[in-house]
């Protein structure tokens, strides 16, 4: 019985935090949008994440340009959603986050021509 009743308690504090949050203007969500953090490099914001994969082995950089450091290898046919662009000729740089093999989760930059489109 105890344990429901802290249970409910619990239940009922996390409804009137989202409620507070939500009347006050904020919105409840469980992480920060990917537009929150979206670097300043970026010249060109797609409307909606895209989701890629990568078409061959290609290294994830801190930066939009191979003078960047590598933040790993990404194996071919790895997930990739990206948010926006640097550049508008090859090699434009797309940014986002590596969604699925070894790298997952980690976010950095990725050559626009090395992913599928």
């Amino acid at each position: 019985m105890l344990k429901s009743k802290k249970l409910a308690s619990a239940i009922a504090g996390v409804a009137v935090t989202a409620g507070l949050l939500l009347a006050s203007g904020g919105t409840a969500s469980a992480a920060p949008s990917a537009a929150a953090a979206i670097p300043s490099a970026c010249t060109y914001q797609w409307n909606e994440p895209r989701k890629a994969a990568t078409t061959t082995a290609v290294n994830l950089r801190s930066g939009p340009s191979t003078s960047y450091t590598s933040l790993g290898l990404l194996s071919k046919g790895t997930g990739f959603t990206h948010y926006c662009l640097k550049g508008d000729v090859n090699p434009s740089w797309a940014w986002g986050k590596v969604t699925t093999g070894a790298n997952a989760g980690k976010s950095g930059w990725v050559r626009y021509d090395y992913l599928n489109k």
